[in-house]
């Protein structure tokens, strides 16, 4: 990891990523403890993956996953409905204190990236932003 990117995480950690990882965590928890069946457990396993890439997400991007078809629309339409438009209002209330101070401007914008993701996670990749652009 480059030194800026430490940086980078270390900051986003404070401000942001430990705030918005919970909601994630509880997203997973949920879909994983209430539902009770085989169904949901993609979704926690899914929110759980997001969670670590929200805690530390700069050398780190996201990149369409091979194969993934209609089963992937179809979670992320189940998805949207029950948890993913309720993480991205946090990316967006997150964001908005971020954009009042000049350190934080980056942050904000990088807090309404993640928006997408939060969205419509399933049928992405994480990857190392040096993978994805083969910039090894």
């Amino acid at each position: 990891m480059k030194p800026i990117q430490l940086i980078l995480n270390i900051l986003w950690l404070i401000f942001a990523g430990f705030w918005m990882a919970i909601g994630y965590i509880v997203a997973g928890i949920v879909c994983f403890l209430l539902f009770f069946l085989v169904v949901p457990i993609p979704f926690g396993i899914a929110s759980f993956r997001i969670a670590a890439y929200v805690l530390w997400p700069f050398g780190r991007t996201t990149v369409d996953k091979p194969g993934a078809g209609t089963g992937s629309m179809l979670g992320n339409i189940i998805w949207f409905l029950v948890a993913g438009w309720w993480l991205a209002l946090g990316h967006l209330f997150t964001s908005i204190p971020l954009f009042i101070s000049i350190i934080g401007i980056p942050f904000g914008w990088a807090n309404l990236k993640f928006i997408p993701l939060s969205l419509f996670p399933l049928g992405k990749d994480i990857v190392d932003t040096d993978e994805a652009f083969g910039t090894h």
